[in-house]
């Protein structure tokens, strides 16, 4: 307890008036959660909460501290907002002071990379029983690294900034990061994506700078022969879904790095939607909410407090977090083989882009900057449906360094070894746009992905594409060939056409962000 303390004082004057706790057991967590009201337990076991305002990320509120450590290196703009340093003093003194009067507070250690030649170490301040819980679940145990660096996050999930305008916030909540004290603070929302998102964003800072290592925002499974495949993709195009593959080993479902060494995983735990979820279709994701699971914003059905996976009347983004070990097939090991099979997921709402393309070098760089997908509604905050927008590296929001700096790391990587495959994978709209086409049924996707990697392709004739310039297959083992070209799917060719044309046109305005 002296030693927490000490390191937490380091900076700031931390004396706590309640009750601390260190590193408890999901048991005594999900005990005092009920006790004191701030959660449900549901009929599975798994540990219930409402995270009250926000249901997603907040991104309009996401700051850095901008000093001499990230003045010339993050790319400042609307995703990475510049704070000045004593405007971060005094939400700092605000945050400890909040946290200082506090009935209890939760503290935990933790690691962030499996391979500890890259993992950092993390001290956590939480006011919420339920968010060390989800801690516990997305973040790997404390052990040794080979960096020092420890970073410290304090999350004060009900404060609200006082005179958040004078101080030139957006509103009354904010995550802000510190790259010189290495801090982060959470203010103002309990929404637990927040705090792994921040420390994502941390690492996409460090690992490239100071590491060489390429940071993804992907999930990743290996084969039975060892053969890794990446999942690129944002929230809700079906990376968690796609890597859990009772026939294959999960790394992780959400973000990793790519070393010399090979791909690791920066995190402990899974973090997958929950909405319309059912056994027959996702068994691996369905059987993990259970006891030492946490699900959010989840209600229940009358009397059984059975969860109801169907009811979006908080919200579609309706998540569970559990330990990786809750999934059968998980890889033992810290690092695994670079990638055999990097698929970019995409959700077309234009209903255009071909269910599965063969990319070049070029082509992979140009389609990962643009990052391309259909937002689910709910991820973030203000989305109430579908909307065509594009992230650059799949995941924008949690870039600090120009995207550029991502796409080279990836491009230097595969041409360093041509075997590895590109693939672009729609797993969004066919025979028209949304609201008019279908979305491509999973079990299709999952087909084409599967024969990707069981080589069955590898002598396939493909086609080019007369507008985007894909390579698409003409046939695909149990995935019917007339789904293979979208534009034949339309009832009027020349409505695709133009369609596809100006999504081609969107493409190109949007890359001509970067180029410049």
């Amino acid at each position: 307890m002296q030693k927490l303390l000490q390191d937490l004082n380091a900076e700031v004057i931390f004396q706590p008036q309640g009750e601390i706790f260190e590193e408890l057991s999901p048991a005594e967590l999900v005990e005092y959660a009920i006790q004191q009201k701030e959660s449900t337990l549901s009929a599975n076991g798994s540990l219930n909460i409402l995270t009250g305002e926000f249901t997603g990320r907040s991104p309009r509120d996401r700051y850095i501290v901008r000093d001499a450590i990230t003045v010339n290196t993050v790319d400042w703009g609307v995703v990475n907002q510049p704070l000045n340093p004593d405007i971060f003093d005094i939400l700092e003194m605000q945050v400890v002071d909040y946290l200082n009067t506090r009935e209890a507070l939760f503290t935990r250690r933790a690691n962030i990379g499996s391979f500890s030649k890259y993992s950092r170490c993390i001290r956590f301040v939480t006011e919420l029983a339920a968010q060390d819980l989800f801690i516990r679940n997305m973040f790997l145990p404390e052990k040794d690294t080979l960096n020092t660096d420890d970073w410290t996050v304090y999350v004060a999930s009900t404060l609200k900034v006082v005179d958040y305008e004078a101080l030139g916030l957006n509103a009354s909540n904010a995550v802000v990061l510190d790259f010189s004290r290495r801090e982060v603070l959470i203010i103002g929302t309990a929404y637990t994506g927040e705090i792994k998102k921040s420390m994502f964003s941390m690492m996409n800072f460090v690992l490239p700078q100071n590491d060489d290592v390429f940071p993804m925002h992907c999930s990743a499974n290996a084969g039975k022969d060892g053969e890794t495949a990446l999942f690129f993709g944002l929230s809700g195009t079906g990376k968690t879904t796609l890597s859990a593959d009772h026939d294959r080993f999960l790394i992780g479902d959400d973000e990793h790095g790519w070393a010399n060494e090979g791909i690791f995983n920066l995190e402990g735990g899974c973090y997958a939607k929950c909405i319309g979820l059912k056994a027959e279709t996702e068994p691996d994701i369905y059987n993990a909410v259970r006891f030492g699971a946490l699900t959010e914003n989840m209600l229940h059905r009358p009397k059984t407090r059975d969860l109801d996976f169907d009811n979006k009347s908080i919200t579609e983004n309706i998540r569970v977090s559990y330990p990786i070990n809750f999934i059968p097939n998980v890889v033992k090991s810290d690092i695994s083989a670079s990638p055999k099979h990097i698929f970019f997921l995409t959700a077309d709402a234009f209903g255009v882009l071909p269910p599965l393309s063969k990319l070049t070098v070029e082509q992979a760089m140009y389609y990962f900057l643009n990052g391309y997908t259909a937002k689910v509604a709910g991820t973030e905050v203000g989305v109430a449906e579908p909307v065509a927008t594009f992230s650059a590296c799949f995941g924008q929001a949690f870039l600090p360094l120009h995207p550029m700096r991502y796409a080279e790391m990836l491009g230097e990587r595969l041409h360093r070894d041509p075997s590895t495959e590109v693939w672009l994978v729609n797993t969004g709209w066919i025979g028209g746009p949304y609201g008019v086409g279908r979305r491509i049924p999973l079990y299709h996707t999952r087909a084409m992905i599967r024969g990707v990697m069981q080589g069955a392709l590898d002598d396939e004739h493909f086609v080019k594409h007369p507008i985007f310039g894909l390579c698409m297959p003409v046939s695909c083992p149990l995935v019917p060939d007339t789904i293979l070209d979208p534009r034949l799917l339309w009832a009027d060719t020349d409505c695709y056409d133009l369609k596809a044309r100006e999504l081609q046109g969107l493409f190109e305005q949007n890359y001509q962000k970067y180029i410049d």
